[in-house]
């Protein structure tokens, strides 16, 4: 039985959750069990501490895993990232109050506080840098205004709260991260019933990103508006009962779609019609 860990809590455990029950897996809690059996699947779903995930599945305890990029680079295992899963976005920055005129490379002798002390201990490596890393576990923001730290780093998502605090990013992202399956080792994926979650949730991630068009169309117009969606290899064309008219189905990015429609109809295009995508295999 293939065993996977889901965060116990937070966004990322509701967004795992949301995306595995789209795969068709039974994962969804009736309380705070910490072990799930879909016997459907013969899957075993074990739900952890995010930041503990990587450690289970890279000393192959656990086969798979979701968590962030930022933590399975935080925890120094051997996990490797079979695919990406399209939430949880963020980015690791470092940052200093407002008034500062520090740069990443004038860290030297420096205390920097963060939850994260391995990923930024391997940034300090690569700068050629020594500097203090402090280990806190919240309230990272403060630290500096408490005395404690110089600098802070720490995953930043709209960056309101680092405002809020009176600080500004700076330099270049330390790390972009985001939610990801991981395994054991890179080989996992050739393990067929690997492989078939992989493609289950990579049908449910992609599909997220796309939308269905269709639309009627005349042959005068047909090369054009088909240049407007092409669709993932060609869109699917066919002749109506109405002579010298075509149907049209593609796949289109949902991004933009609007402009898409608006393109269509100033080539005549009729009925144009655009329906979400629940999965897809690409």
């Amino acid at each position: 039985m293939l065993k996977i860990a889901i965060p116990n809590k937070g966004s990322l455990s509701n967004d795992s959750i949301t995306l595995l029950s789209d795969a068709g897996y039974h994962v969804k809690r009736l309380g705070r069990e910490l072990k799930l059996i879909d016997s459907e699947n013969q899957i075993e779903f074990i739900f952890l501490r995010p930041k503990d995930i990587a450690v289970y599945v890279g000393n192959g305890v656990l086969d798979l895993g979701i968590t962030g990029r930022d933590l399975v680079v935080d925890s120094e295992t051997h996990a490797e990232e079979l695919c990406t899963l399209g939430f949880g976005k963020s980015a690791f920055f470092y940052a200093v109050p407002q008034a500062s005129t520090l740069n990443p490379n004038d860290f030297g002798g420096k205390r920097i506080a963060t939850s994260y002390p391995n990923l930024v201990a391997l940034d300090l490596h690569k700068r050629k840098i020594k500097a203090r890393v402090i280990k806190l576990d919240g309230a990272i923001e403060i630290s500096i205004n408490l005395g404690v730290a110089d600098v802070i780093a720490d995953v930043v998502q709209t960056g309101r709260t680092l405002q809020e605090a009176g600080l500004k990013t700076i330099g270049d992202a330390v790390l972009q991260s985001e939610a990801v399956l991981i395994g054991r080792d890179l080989d996992m994926a050739d393990r067929s019933d690997v492989k078939t979650v992989i493609d289950r949730v990579r049908g449910i991630v992609v599909a997220r990103d796309y939308v269905m068009i269709e639309y009627d169309v005349s042959k005068e117009n047909l090369k054009n508006a088909c240049d407007i969606t092409p669709g993932i290899e060609a869109p699917t064309v066919a002749p109506l009962s109405r002579d010298g008219w075509f149907a049209v189905k593609a796949m289109a990015r949902k991004r933009g779609i609007n402009a898409i429609i608006d393109d269509l109809s100033r080539e005549g295009c009729k009925g144009i019609i655009v329906s979400d995508i629940r999965t897809c295999r690409i």
